[in-house]
């Protein structure tokens, strides 16, 4: 159904469109008919040439309007429809035309109205015209306006500048009274005196720089500048002497007069910029008198040091491998109440703790009148105190006031304590070369390198040179006494020491004591050096002592005398170094090996028969060979009630002997407690033999101690401390 609509619908398109062409047809017949014919020439679209393609399109282009289309769709009649339209036009025009004339006196109202406006925008037009013309006028005046503004301005900045200048030049070409009557009258201690010559200073430097540019102006305050620079220098050179003359007198403290100088400072650079001659005039006259009392004062001080030092000393004599005499009595009891010993630290290291380090110097007279008496180091360390304290002091006070740094203050400082650092040279040298005390030549070395800490701290580098001066002088001494007490113990020959005694020798004990010093001074500055030399000691010593257990007869005796020398050495060793140093490890090693000996050697006379089967039987167990000892009933007989009716008197006796037989009463109980827990482990061990099948069913075995029962009573023999 719907295609049949759509196809009715195309015929009755198709209908209009036939019907309209037909029309279009007899409208143009009909006026061919009326109208005569015209001649249009090119525009006669009835020639043969004229193309209808456009016209084509055209009728197309009007087909496509929607109100032709409605038309032909309906099949309204076109002549009809032409007609309707043009009586609706003219309908439309006769209603316009009476609306323009009902309203024609409003319009001729708006017409005259129109006009009025035209006139007053016209002269507005006028006025506006004028107003613009005067602006572009103004406009033009503010411009100029302006330029003579910024002209004006310019010139004012000018003027300014050269009145500041001019004001300035005038100022200090000015010379006041207040300044000439100061600089005249005035004690150079007033602060008006200091304030003024600052002024002055400045006058007389400005009227330098006038003078290069030879400003006539320079030359009217030339005189009265010269004469007051002439004046103040007087002033200022004589104060300055005066001060460094006070110096001189006796026991002044010469600090005090220093820190005058400081606060007036400004009065040597004053003189170093106009006068150096009187500049250099006193720096000399103070590294003079500086000079000699550094010298006297240090000189003295050191002399009357020397007069408290201990008057036992060690010689050359006094080595470690020398015997031990009644003259020498190194470890004996000391004739003096606080004798100084060779070998032992002792209270001697106290003097590199830091509240001792630092520690007031001492006084002396007061020394002497308490009649005390001082190790060389403890002298060393308060004669060189003093001088690192004075000369940081000086040092800082030569920068400050002389206005000098680096190489040049190095040199002023030279120039005045250069004369006392070469007598404590001297003075070091001397005693250096006959000194054989090594603990305190090695003391003096850690001094200095902590002194020499303490000024690169204060970065105060015044001492370096001498504080390396010193060090080369004292390592050497120090390594020649360390060889000499080397070559001693490597010549010692025991059989020259007098009798056999398995207690601790005295030459190891002072191996002992100095080596354990050396260590515990050496850890805070290690010198590898040293630590060769003490390895080169350790060994000499370690060949001593089995020399001289080689003297003894007896293997237990050597013995007794190895343990005795080790543990003592160990234990005071450990006293001072750190547990892991390889003095202390190596002395370890050496006790541990000739304790596990001793109890060996000491288990063997009473129990040594079953120690012997019980290894013997371990030894076959491990090839499976226990059978060889099958037939040994007897032994094993004897060996089982033997321990069982003995031992506990032979533990006594072990326990007794070997307390009587070492002086450490620890070690002693160590090796006694070493020597029961051996003898446990091989009864266990005897124990286990015997359980084997192969003498599973001896009838002895019923006699063996519990090994339990064993502990406990072993234990009642353990010495308690």
């Amino acid at each position: 159904m719907a295609e049949d609509g759509a196809a009715a619908t195309v015929n009755t398109a198709g209908s209009s469109t036939a019907n309209a062409m037909a029309y279009l047809q007899d409208e143009m017949k009909a006026d061919s008919d009326a109208v005569p014919p015209l001649n249009l020439g090119d525009l006669d679209l009835t020639t043969d040439e004229f193309i209808l393609d456009e016209v084509d399109i055209h009728i197309q282009a009007n087909l496509e309007d929607d109100l032709v289309k409605e038309a032909l769709k309906t099949g309204v009649d076109l002549r009809q429809y032409s007609k309707q339209v043009e009586t609706e036009l003219q309908r439309i025009e006769q209603a316009s035309i009476k609306d323009y004339i009902k309203e024609s006196e409003n319009i001729a109202s708006l017409h005259n109205q129109i006009t009025a406006c035209d006139s007053i925008l016209e002269r507005m037009e006028g006025m506006l015209s004028t107003f613009q013309s005067d602006l572009l006028s103004i406009s033009s005046e503010i411009q100029t306006l302006q330029q003579q503004s910024v002209s004006m301005n310019l010139r004012l900045k000018n003027r300014q500048a050269v009145r500041s200048q001019l004001s300035q030049l005038v100022d200090e070409l000015v010379v006041p009274s207040t300044m000439i009557s100061v600089i005249l009258d005035s004690p150079v201690t007033e602060q008006e005196f200091l304030e003024q010559l600052h002024e002055l200073n400045n006058k007389i430097n400005f009227a330098k720089e006038l003078s290069f540019r030879e400003t006539l102006a320079c030359s009217d305050i030339q005189d009265i500048v010269d004469r007051l620079k002439i004046k103040a220098v007087t002033k200022i050179r004589e104060f300055i002497l005066q001060k460094i003359y006070s110096f001189r007198k006796p026991m002044t403290n010469y600090q005090i007069p220093q820190n005058t100088l400081l606060k007036y400072r400004f009065f040597y650079q004053f003189l170093l910029a106009n006068e150096r001659t009187v500049a250099k005039e006193i720096r000399d006259e103070y590294v003079d008198t500086m000079s000699k009392i550094y010298y006297s004062y240090f000189k003295s001080y050191s002399g009357r040091l020397l007069k408290v030092q201990y008057e036992d000393v060690a010689d050359k004599d006094d080595l470690m491998g020398v015997e031990d005499t009644a003259k020498k009595g190194f470890f004996s009891k000391p004739s003096l109440k606080s004798r100084n010993t060779i070998f032992t630290l002792g209270q001697r290291g106290a003097v590199l703790s830091p509240a001792e380090l630092e520690g007031p110097i001492l006084i002396p007279h007061t020394a002497q009148k308490g009649d005390c008496r001082y190790p060389y180091e403890t002298l060393f360390r308060s004669q060189h105190y003093a001088l690192l304290d004075n000369s940081c002091r000086e040092y800082l006070f030569l920068s400050d006031f002389f206005m000098v740094a680096g190489n040049s203050a190095l040199d002023l400082f030279n120039s005045i304590m250069g004369k006392t650092l070469g007598q404590f040279l001297k003075n070091m040298a001397t005693y250096v070369s006959d000194c054989y005390d090594s603990i305190a030549v090695f003391l003096c070395i850690h001094i200095i390198l902590r002194f020499k800490a303490i000024t690169a701290k204060r970065n105060i580098p015044a001492l370096d040179k001498y504080w390396e001066a010193v060090l080369e002088l004292l390592w050497p001494r120090f390594e020649l006494i360390l060889e000499m007490n080397i070559q001693s113990i490597r010549n010692t020959d025991p059989q020259k020491l007098g009798v056999l005694d398995t207690r601790p020798h005295y030459i190891t004990r002072r191996y002992a004591e100095f080596s354990s010093a050396i260590v515990s001074i050496n850890q805070t500055f290690p010198n590898e050096r040293t630590n060769a030399l003490l390895g080169q000691l350790q060994i000499e010593v370690e060949n001593f002592v089995l020399k001289m257990a080689a003297e003894f007869p007896s293997r237990r005796d050597q013995l007794i005398f190895l343990i005795n020398n080790y543990d003592m050495m160990l234990g005071v060793l450990m006293e001072r170094a750190s547990d892991d140093s390889k003095e202390v490890e190596g002395f370890q090693q050496l006790l541990l090996a000739r304790t596990q000996e001793f109890i060996e050697e000491i288990l063997s006379p009473p129990f040594g028969g079953m120690i012997a089967f019980v290894k013997e039987s371990e030894a076959l167990m491990e090839k499976g060979q226990l059978d060889k000892l099958k037939n040994d009933e007897a032994r094993i007989t004897q060996l089982v009630r033997g321990f069982s009716s003995t031992w506990k008197q032979s533990v006594e006796a072990l326990s007794q002997d070997v307390m009587r037989s070492f002086t450490n009463f620890k070690n002693g109980t160590s090796i006694i407690q070493g020597a029961l827990t051996q003898l446990i482990q091989y009864y266990h061990g005897f124990h286990k033999v015997l359980s084997q099948p192969t003498f599973r069913s001896l009838a002895v075995r019923s006699e063996l101690i519990n090994l339990h029962h064993l502990m406990v009573e072993v234990k009642k023999h353990k010495p308690n401390f």
